[in-house]
């Protein structure tokens, strides 16, 4: 049988030490008699299978103790419109929320908060992140806070975690790390806000984790739904109402999966690695083409164009063919594109290597 790698963006490849773990603990979770599928969320089980996801996550992202992590659903794309309803409602109408618009998911953003406030689009790119200089900030009295997209899973756009910017000191950053949450070393005390759709590189669809400072917490608006208030969430540890219980099980798996791994310096190491890998073969000559300035190429998200998109079809049957799977470009955007998260192993990335060069002809 032909070893297949999936390079989904999401719902996305899984490792398989823990599909294992979940398939052996399917009918009876540690001689329980149950299945994490049929327990209470709030019974002694459950609980500490919570508690254990929670004190993991924090540990591999050295979550600072003033800061809260819930477990809530909706996917990322419904925090476009739950941080807004939770952080304006503690300042004056017509306040203004700044971007910088780097992509698909950042227009979304922007799209959904226009609902709520007034949108300042600081800065604009969608094939790199543009030069903080150049950023046309709102006067911090006036603005609510600073939404950046950091990885943008179908643009392939990806912020580099070296900014640094006198003016950003005063301002709460907001950042929507759905695509690469996990796979680089990140300093959360720089955030108000961090949020992430589960399915890319934390576990199955259905999970969404956010990251708050304790004191954003209680500024929701009316019009906040009571589910999705962040405050009521973090004082009922996700438990308001009933969780996507299943998805924070694997989610938790997932943790001490990364753990025993070496954790996030670990996994930065082996992106790095498999990014390196995967460019060199995309630029050693003009057959393909990556249209995003290399200094903002994703490690996590790769999209890539034939120079003569006729070959489209057949490039991705032969890819089929030798089990390289999802591979398909994002339909937005066309070409093709390689989601290589913390699961997918460098072999998967050197078959695909390797296919690049058989097709290109090299």
């Amino acid at each position: 049988m032909t070893h297949i790698y999936n390079f989904s963006a999401g719902p996305a490849v899984l490792p398989k030490e823990v599909l294992t773990q979940a398939a052996a603990e399917m009918l009876d979770w540690h001689g329980s008699g149950m299945s994490v599928m049929e327990m209470s969320h709030r019974g002694p089980e459950f609980m500490s299978i919570y508690k254990a996801a929670e004190r993991d996550l924090r540990e591999l992202l050295a979550v600072p103790d003033n800061y809260k992590i819930l477990f809530m659903q909706g996917g990322g794309l419904s925090q476009n419109a739950l941080i807004p309803l939770n952080l304006l409602g503690h300042k004056p109408a017509g306040a203004t929320i700044d971007f910088i618009h780097t992509g698909s998911w950042s227009a979304k953003s922007i799209k959904e908060a226009g609902k709520y406030a007034n949108v300042n689009i600081a800065a604009s790119s969608t094939t790199a992140v543009p030069p903080q200089a150049g950023w046309r900030l709102t006067p911090a009295a006036d603005a609510a806070y600073l939404h950046m997209c950091t990885n943008e899973t179908i643009d392939g756009v990806e912020f580099q975690p070296d900014f640094d910017d006198a003016r950003l000191a005063q301002r709460v950053l907001v950042a929507d790390m759905s695509s690469h949450i996990l796979s680089r070393v990140i300093d959360v005390s720089r955030y108000g806000v961090i949020f992430a759709g589960a399915q890319k590189n934390i576990g199955p669809a259905g999970v969404t984790i956010v990251i708050i400072r304790d004191d954003l917490l209680g500024k929701a608006l009316p019009a906040c739904p009571s589910a999705f208030d962040f405050k009521l969430v973090a004082d009922n540890e996700s438990m308001y109402n009933t969780p996507p219980t299943y998805g924070i099980y694997i989610a938790g798996l997932v943790f001490q999966w990364l753990k025993r791994q070496g954790g996030v310096a670990e996994m930065e190491r082996r992106a790095k690695a498999k990014a390196d890998l995967l460019y060199a073969a995309l630029d050693a000559d003009d057959f393909y083409q990556n249209r995003v300035a290399p200094q903002n190429r994703s490690r996590m998200n790769v999209p890539f164009y034939l120079k003569d998109e006729s070959g489209n079809d057949a490039f991705l049957a032969g890819a089929k063919a030798r089990g390289l799977l999802q591979l398909k470009g994002h339909k937005s955007v066309g070409g093709m594109r390689a989601s290589i998260y913390n699961a997918m192993p460098i072999e998967g990335v050197q078959a695909l290597v390797d296919y690049l060069n058989e097709f290109a002809g090299r």
